[in-house]
């Protein structure tokens, strides 16, 4: 069944109601060569999904009544996020898609000292509005009915200084516990999980990080690619913790 997101500000969701889709669906709509009567899935990142059936399509609008909510969900029991040092070219791009598709609950984008991404608050704003394309697309494509919450990039060091409820870890091939070791011994729970960029974390950003009471381990014997670490640890967290 096809899924599309509607933001809350585009439009009120509920049982009963007949609206019009937007340009950007109504045009996927008919791409996809759907027609009235057809059944789709439409969701607005608070929870659940409304099951609606397609009443009138033209070239440039659409239409839908809802017929049923489906509170059912997808998410993982516990909170993650993560925090990725800038990557280049469009490794960012694929690490937010599949972050999304394992489960994350937040992503904050951090410049790292090897971070070869510069980014000025005009690119900045360029990338953060099509990272939030991405994650709406990802969700749309994976089932999940809430949106990750997408964190404006800042400095590794100003994410340090932040206060932060959820366990935060550091990934790194010097560190002498692993994280599957660690995860096996501890229950469920957040955790914000942080992965330098390419080249990794500078010694002295991990100094840092420790003096702020972020706990170092290693994801095994292999150094990964930064668009590997993340989504790997993701993955072993979650099939330790009956996330998958």
């Amino acid at each position: 069944m096809p899924r599309f997101y509607l933001s809350p500000e585009h439009a009120t969701l509920d049982v009963g109601v007949t609206l019009d889709l937007p340009a950007a669906i109504a045009h996927h709509v008919a791409v996809i060569r759907l027609k009235a009567g057809d059944t789709i899935q439409l969701f607005n990142g608070l929870g659940g999904a409304f099951i609606a059936t397609l009443t009138e399509i033209g070239k440039k609008h659409a239409s839908a009544e809802i017929k049923l909510f489906m509170p059912e969900e997808t998410e993982l029991p516990y909170a993650l996020n993560l925090v990725q040092g800038l990557p280049e070219g469009s490794k960012m791009d694929w690490i937010i898609e599949k972050a999304m598709e394992l489960g994350v609950t937040s992503i904050q984008p951090v410049a790292a000292q090897r971070s070869v991404v510069k980014l000025s608050a005009d690119r900045a704003d360029k990338k953060m509005a099509h990272w939030q394309g991405i994650i709406t697309a990802a969700a749309e494509q994976c089932g999940r009915n809430r949106l990750a919450q997408l964190h404006a990039p800042v400095s590794l060091n100003s994410w340090l200084a932040q206060q932060d409820m959820h366990k935060r870890i550091m990934l790194s091939p010097r560190a002498e516990t692993s994280l599957a070791d660690w995860a096996r011994h501890h229950p469920p729970q957040a955790i914000s999980l942080l992965i330098g960029p390419e080249g990794g974390l500078s010694p002295d950003e991990e100094q840092a990080a420790v003096r702020h009471g972020v706990l170092c381990l290693s994801i095994g014997p292999r150094v990964l690619r930064t668009e590997t670490a993340g989504l790997a640890s993701i993955a072993l967290l979650n099939g330790i913790w009956g996330g998958m």
